[in-house]
């Protein structure tokens, strides 16, 4: 079976300038590959009639499914419907349905009284050239758009730029809608994370293993912060065999790197270390100076975080320190806030206050001002306490203070897993 291509188009001068980061490709990017869709290219275009037109040619002369996004508001500079409107050859009609949706949200969800603006009636009208996709959650319906090129069929589906609307459109009317059109191939990946090691030395270490694989398996490297993640990726029609091979390899590659694994399983770190702590029925809180409760957001952003996660003391300024987890203030005077004695004093009382299983504490110095000879931009201690026992760990980074702050939270988080290993 022949693989189904994809291509995104995002429409907006702001991601174009960064002023917005486009999260809308990456979710629709992983909806399609469970479906078996493979996302070829990703391409954003401004708010220009010309390059948007292009950039339509361009993918539909390549995939044979193409989703844009974004220029489906109310506004002067959303260009995007009247340009479909004459891509297809169509004319803007009114649409009844659309029309009572958008007086229902107004009336009874937006609780705007008096008469419809016309610029919002205006959403109601669509190509009608179009299959009408009704967005439940908001005013702007998705299109959907048949068309043959060279020979062969393509789809162009039209969605608004708001994610929360995107994502319900995509999981309610556009998948179900490919997977009846359509006809797809089997995409299984396996994903394992390892930490410890370089990527370049990782490649070396699983080189022969790697020249070795099938066509049709890819691997994949994905560094981030201290960490690869490695995933394989295997694309055919028989999805049993498929499963049978790839545990077969992804077992041949846990061997190889199990030195350095963290998790077998498609998981961050944070994620990670909360599944330990779940098989445990054990919790953990943190006593942050230099990371400001960027570990505490870590580890409670996933539903359910609050069974493993039980609070966070943030405790930036010294007198907080003294105050909330009575550090020493010979410990501060002499040895300083970034000092293994004050974070292993920040980890104890923490751990007694919080009543938690395991405590981490940090204390550093972020930059890119407030270090010394002694002290530079970069020297972070890390702790890590239990009922047993106390351990601390330095180190020493050298990036700006977004990556220093991050780098430090994924290194205190990798500490605490090992410390969970160990009892």
């Amino acid at each position: 079976m022949k693989k189904l291509n994809a291509s995104i188009i995002t429409i907006g001068d702001e991601l174009l300038i960064g002023q917005t980061i486009d999260t809308n490709s990456a979710f629709i990017a992983q909806e399609f590959n469970k479906a078996g869709i493979w996302v070829q290219r990703r391409v954003a275009v401004g708010d220009v009639y010309g390059d948007i037109w292009k950039a339509l040619d361009d993918e539909t002369a390549i995939s044979e499914i193409v989703i844009v996004t974004g220029g489906l508001g109310p506004t002067a500079d959303d260009i995007t419907k009247p340009l479909l409107c004459k891509y297809f050859g169509g004319t803007l009609v009114e649409n009844e349905q659309v029309l009572k949706h958008i007086i229902y949200l107004f009336e009874h969800i937006y609780q705007r009284k008096g008469p419809l603006l016309e610029s919002n009636r205006k959403q109601a009208e669509v190509p009608d050239t179009c299959t009408v996709l009704m967005n439940e959650r908001g005013t702007a319906p998705g299109m959907w758009f048949q068309k043959m090129v060279n020979g062969m069929e393509r789809v162009i589906v039209s969605l608004p730029g708001v994610p929360f609307e995107m994502k319900g459109l995509i999981e309610k009317e556009v998948l179900p809608r490919l997977l009846k059109t359509f006809s797809t191939q089997v995409i299984i990946h396996q994903t394992l994370l390892t930490a410890g090691i370089g990527e370049s030395m990782l490649a070396e270490k699983i080189k022969e293993f790697e020249e070795a694989l099938p066509a049709h398996v890819k691997l994949a490297y994905l560094p981030h912060y201290g960490m690869v993640r490695l995933r394989l990726t295997s694309t055919g029609d028989n999805k049993k065999e498929l499963e049978k091979e790839i545990e077969g390899l992804f077992g041949q590659l846990k061997e190889l790197v199990k030195e350095w694994l963290v998790i077998d399983e498609d998981l961050t770190l944070p994620q990670a270390v909360a599944k330990l702590l779940k098989e445990r029925k054990q919790t953990v809180g943190t006593a942050e100076s230099c990371t400001g409760g960027y570990i505490a957001h870590l580890l409670s952003r996933d539903p359910g975080s609050s069974i493993v996660f039980k609070g966070s003391i943030v405790s930036y300024d010294n007198q907080v320190k003294m105050d909330l987890l009575g550090v020493n203030q010979n410990i501060l005077d002499m040895a300083g806030a970034v000092s293994e004695e004050t974070v292993k004093q920040m980890a104890k009382a923490s751990l007694e206050l919080l009543k938690t299983d395991y405590t981490v504490a940090t204390s550093g110095i972020m930059g890119p001002d407030g270090g010394s000879e002694h002290k530079p931009v970069g020297l972070v201690w890390v702790a890590v306490a239990s009922k047993n026992s106390v351990q601390a760990k330095k180190f020493n980074f050298r990036f700006d203070r977004t990556r220093n702050i991050e780098q430090t939270a994924i290194s205190a988080l990798d500490l605490l897993r090992k410390e969970i290993l160990k009892a």
